[in-house]
């Protein structure tokens, strides 16, 4: 599961599982929340079984979050998340083995650093995304 920030191209969080159900995303956000600060009025999910399952709207109603979901078979109404997903893919996925779940989990923490803290946006104006979050004064709030 991958979390970006629409605004600030920051990477939340990519969990690493063989299966996640809804439980395991409110745990992110939570974690996401308390890392932050705050969590944003909105969140796009796409209609797999984890974002339209009851634990998760129960978490997004009791944190005043609306679930916004992508109609089935249409990537581009998160077109952003899916370029993000391509580019981890790509980067990430395909160029690496993966030993254990916990060997994935550190490999792809590392990419997951590097996109962040190192690698440069266009749409940002060739900022890392903790740099542009940093400038705007967005560092301390969710998308």
């Amino acid at each position: 599961m991958t979390i970006v920030d629409d605004f600030t191209r920051e990477s939340l969080a990519i969990e690493v599982a063989g299966g996640l159900r809804g439980d395991d995303v409110a745990r992110v956000l939570d974690r996401i929340k308390a890392e932050r600060g705050s969590l944003p009025v909105k969140i796009r999910v796409d209609n797999g079984s984890e974002s339209t399952s009851k634990r998760l709207d129960q978490w997004a109603y009791l944190n005043g979050v609306r679930l916004d979901f992508s109609r089935p078979g249409k990537p581009t109404d998160n077109g952003l998340i899916e370029a993000f997903n391509g580019r981890l893919r790509a980067e990430c996925l395909n160029e690496n083995w993966f030993l254990s779940l916990n060997d994935a989990e550190q490999k792809i923490a590392a990419w997951r650093r590097h996109y962040n803290e190192d690698r440069p946006h266009s749409a940002l104006g060739s900022l890392a995304p903790e740099e542009f979050a940093a400038s705007s004064g967005q560092a301390d709030l969710a998308g």
